[in-house]
């Protein structure tokens, strides 16, 4: 089976748009997802490119109403301004790389569904508002995905996992990432869920 390769920050309104539809993608090309969060203060020096909290006002506004078209478009709901925007990353990147470990393992919770589970953070923040930091809620977004939250939330922030998410932030550095989401079918890099088109015609091609 063959891979797109998946770099993306869990708080990051524009991967929740394209969420259901790389993970759609995924499965009608018999691809397998490789989730590799990141996070974006990392990634985004290196790059050149300017720190959220750093770009000028009308930059920003423009984004939100970019968001806003884009979802209405899609016919997603979105919350426009979570007040959960801003948070730790280590436990919602964390139950992800940990719980697609346990499914490569052949584990206990291999029977549970990462691409869900993903999606399932991302519509937490992004939909609902709710805090993706909270132990209660993804407990919550784990059982639903078929994960075992006893298992996976004490491994989601072991230092073997958040090494690996800072191994995640040094190959988006050198593969040239230029934001979250970024997909990569082979070597070809498509930055941001309005490529998902050429994402689809790179994986129809094969």
């Amino acid at each position: 089976m063959g891979t797109i390769d998946y770099y993306y920050s869990v708080r990051s309104s524009f991967t929740y748009l394209g969420a259901a539809r790389i993970n759609a993608l995924a499965a009608k090309y018999g691809r397998r997802l490789v989730h590799k969060p990141i996070l974006l203060s990392v990634i985004m020096p290196p790059i050149g490119a300017q720190p959220f909290g750093e770009r000028p006002p009308h930059r920003t506004a423009y984004m939100r109403r970019d968001f806003q078209r884009w979802a209405a478009h899609l016919g997603l709901e979105v919350e426009l301004e979570p007040i959960h925007h801003l948070g730790p990353n280590e436990l919602p990147s964390g139950v992800v790389v940990a719980a697609q470990r346990a499914v490569a393992s052949g584990s206990g919770d291999s029977g549970g569904d990462v691409d869900a589970l993903s999606a399932s953070i991302l519509a937490a923040l992004w939909r609902d508002d709710r805090d993706i930091a909270d132990e209660a809620v993804i407990a919550e977004l784990c059982r639903a995905a078929g994960f075992d939250p006893d298992r996976l939330i004490p491994v989601a922030t072991s230092p073997e996992i958040q090494l690996e998410i800072e191994r995640n932030n040094r190959e988006a550095i050198i593969l040239g990432v230029l934001g979250a989401p970024s997909y990569f079918v082979g070597d070809e890099n498509f930055y941001g869920q309005d490529r998902l088109d050429f994402v689809e015609c790179a994986l129809a091609s094969g």
